[in-house]
């Protein structure tokens, strides 16, 4: 399991491909097969995101950012689960408005902050303290 915590690149790739998948399911018809499939196949790489990323968090530890990572790592929970909201109360003809906000905003700060921290990939030319 250390080609999980040895880059951040698996990580990364999860996520990106995560979040492929649920634009695509979130813009299909409900009720059709395929935007089932799509939500049941962005659930597991839901799993795989939160697995790499737990091994990325752990690893973090040494860095001795703790906290950083901690809040890092409960953004992407919540993004996940903005992810997950949107797909299901649009299932159910629900607003889900407030929901796409959210993620939009979770989202943003879960990369800026995990960009921005020892292990990221450093895009944004900040000082890595």
């Amino acid at each position: 399991m250390d080609f999980l915590s040895s880059t951040p690149h698996f990580h990364i790739f999860t996520w990106v491909v995560g979040i492929i998948l649920f634009l695509v399911a979130a813009v299909m018809a409900n009720g059709t097969k395929g935007k089932k499939i799509t939500h049941m196949i962005s659930r597991l790489f839901y799993v795989l995101i939160l697995i790499s990323g737990i091994a990325l968090f752990i690893k973090g530890m040494d860095y001795g950012r703790g906290m950083e990572y901690g809040i890092k790592f409960l953004l992407g929970f919540l993004t996940i689960g903005m992810m997950e909201m949107v797909l299901v109360r649009s299932q159910k003809g629900k607003k889900v408005t407030t929901l796409w906000v959210l993620f939009f905003v979770f989202l943003f700060a879960t990369m800026y902050l995990g960009f921005r921290l020892p292990m990221g990939i450093d895009f944004l030319d900040t000082p890595k303290a």
